[in-house]
Order: structure tokens, then sequence, then C-alpha cells
């Protein structure tokens, strides 16, 4: 499959006739993820947001809809980009754009920041829940949990085909079923707005010190222990160049604990017993990714889904450095370190057995 080296100029031309401003007033950003190219608008205080694909497999409009919503949902939370406006999708700009505000900013420097992380995430979980029927177009499934999981079972499908050592294979099925059980139980933790995308390099550190939430594409209403395991997992905190870290036990204990603090008592008390059995499944949700981007992004993969994992949309340096991570965290070893968060542990008292 042959790279498309022209792409950028073409969205930097289509952004220019739409804005009605000159090609050398945008300034694209360096291409840091799968899903996006960022555009700087001149001097203005925003940048253009424009999809590759739908994580989410929507189509172009549904899509940028999608992610407008979720700017403006999680906008009350004062730790997220505003959005400035909507281009929708045309024949130059297939899948359209956001206009959003630029945050200036710094990355987040781990653990140093996770007061910061644990604040902006609790400011958002914490915004008044809309009722049932104003909570489209944003996913809001009858049971998030069972909905995350059978996220994760139609991605372990691509295990099979991912070039896995036999043991991590293994442990990742083992797991697997550990959540299966993990989720019969009858209860279930309060529903909140969540991220779903938490992972520390998506994140900038502000002049005031607040971390800011850059990327908002799969936001939903589910349990905010999986964003709270997304922003502190071996598997989250390693994936960015720039706010790589290795947390610590204690660390994330910690992190579990401002978090905690900040939020409403009876969201903190509703997903206390919750925290380490979702960090196991959002681990799930990760590594089953990674077997799919692994078979997906191969050159002999074919695909008409907007959902479009190809390498020929993203830089080279930047698909070394997914590929590099995806080896490592589907590595046997890696595996077995990171399960052993929980192993053994009681995941009625995460915070406890956190501390041990």
């Amino acid at each position: 499959m042959t790279r498309d080296t022209n792409r950028i100029g073409r969205v930097r031309e289509a952004l220019a006739a739409r804005l009605r401003v000159p090609v050398e007033y945008l300034v694209p950003l360096p291409d840091t993820g799968l899903a996006h190219d960022h555009v700087a608008i001149g001097e203005t205080g925003t940048l253009a947001r424009v999809p590759k694909q739908s994580q989410m497999g929507l189509e172009a409009s549904a899509n940028l809809a999608y992610q407008a919503a979720c700017f403006e949902r999680a906008g009350e939370s004062g730790h997220t980009p505003r959005l400035h406006d909507t281009l929708p999708p045309d024949s130059a700009l297939p899948m359209g754009a956001l206009v959003v505000e630029k945050i200036e900013g710094r990355p987040l420097s781990l653990p140093d920041d996770l007061e910061a992380l644990a604040a902006a995430l609790a400011a958002i979980h914490a915004l008044p829940l809309p009722g049932p029927a104003q909570r489209a177009p944003l996913r809001n499934p009858s049971d998030p949990l069972a909905d995350t999981f059978s996220e994760v079972m139609a991605q372990s499908a691509f295990l099979s085909g991912a070039g896995l050592h036999a043991d991590a294979e293994s442990q990742i099925g083992a797991e697997l079923r550990a959540a299966e059980k993990a989720l019969s139980r009858p209860d279930r933790p309060p529903v909140s707005l969540i991220a779903f995308d938490a992972h520390p390099g998506n994140y900038l550190v502000d002049a005031r010190g607040r971390a800011i939430l850059v990327d908002l594409e799969k936001a939903r209403y589910g349990a905010a222990p999986f964003d709270l395991a997304h922003a502190t997992l071996y598997t989250s905190t390693t994936w960015d160049v720039d706010s790589r870290a290795v947390l610590t036990r204690d660390e994330v204990r910690e992190f579990h604990d401002r978090w905690l603090a900040a939020v409403p008592d009876a969201l903190a008390d509703g997903c206390r017993a919750w925290l380490l059995p979702l960090r196991r499944i959002m681990w799930l949700w990760s590594v089953t990714w990674c077997a799919k981007w692994r078979v997906q992004s191969a050159p002999s993969s074919v695909t008409t889904s907007t959902e479009n994992w190809s390498a020929e949309l993203s830089e080279d340096a930047l698909v070394a450095h997914v590929a590099d991570r995806v080896a490592d965290y589907l590595d046997p070893d890696t595996i077995a370190q990171v399960r052993a968060d929980w192993a053994g542990a009681d995941t009625g008292t995460p915070v406890a057995a956190m501390a041990d």
C-alpha cells in the first residue's frame, strides 16, 4: 500500500478554501495521532481538527456530529478545548473538520501532574447528567460495562491473526475469562460522561496548571473507572513519548484517592469497588485493540469502513512508533507485568489492594 504523501497538502488547500484564508496561514501540527490531522489557523488561537477516519466506524457526517457533541458536553468542565465551528464534509474534506480552541501548553509530566490529571477527569465525570432522551448522539448503553466488554470481545477476534506468542495469547485468554466472571455481578457503578480516551498523551497542561483533555472523539455515558484506568495503565502511560512514565502502585493509589476526594460522594462511593475490575477490562480493551491495529494496518489489509487503520494515513515515524508500542504491549513479559496490578487482589477493594 502506497503512503499518500500529498494528503496534508490537500487538507490545507481544502481548509483554505472553506475558511477563506491563504494556504500559508494554515500550519500543520506534528502528526502524532492515528485518527486526525491538526492544522493551526494563523494567529486566531484555533486549530482545525480534521478526521483521517472514524475510530467508531461512523459515516462522515455522523462522525463529525458525534465529535462536536463530545466537545460541547465536556466543555462545561473547563478542562477541554472550546468548540468554535463545524465544517461539514464535502468532496475536498470528505470527513469534514472541527474548529476548536488551540490549547497552549506542555505535555503531562508524570507522576508530578497526577493531581492535575485527577482534577480534570473529576470535573468531567461530575458534570450533571442530561436526561436519557437528551444524551444522543453520544453512546448511552443500558449496561456500559457489558457494552465495553462486547467491544473487547469483538476486538479479541483479531488475536489469532496478530502473530502473538502462544504465552501472550494464553494470558489474554485467561484475563478475558476472568473479566467475564467479574461482570456477572448484579451491581453496577454510576453513569457519568466519560472520555474513553483518557491516556496521558491526550492532555496539555496550560499556564494555570490545568490539565486539558484535547482529544474527545470517543466520549460516551459510561463508568468513570474506565477513564481512571486508561489514564494510569502501563499501556497508556508509555504510549506517548512526551508524557512517558511507568507509575508505581502507590502513585496509582494516590491518583485514585485524589479523584475519589474530588467527585461527589455518591459517585465516589459507587465507583470505589469497581476501580480494579474495570482497570482489567480497560487493559483488555487496549491489548485487543493492539491486535486489531496490527492486523488492520498491514499492507494486505483492505477496508471499506470509515474506521481505517491503514498505515498510509499517517507519517512513517508515527506508524513505526505505534508498531513499537503494540509489540511491547503484546509481549508476554509485559502482559505478565501489567497483570500483576490485580493478580491475587480482592477486586472488591482495589484501593487497599494497590497499596500493598
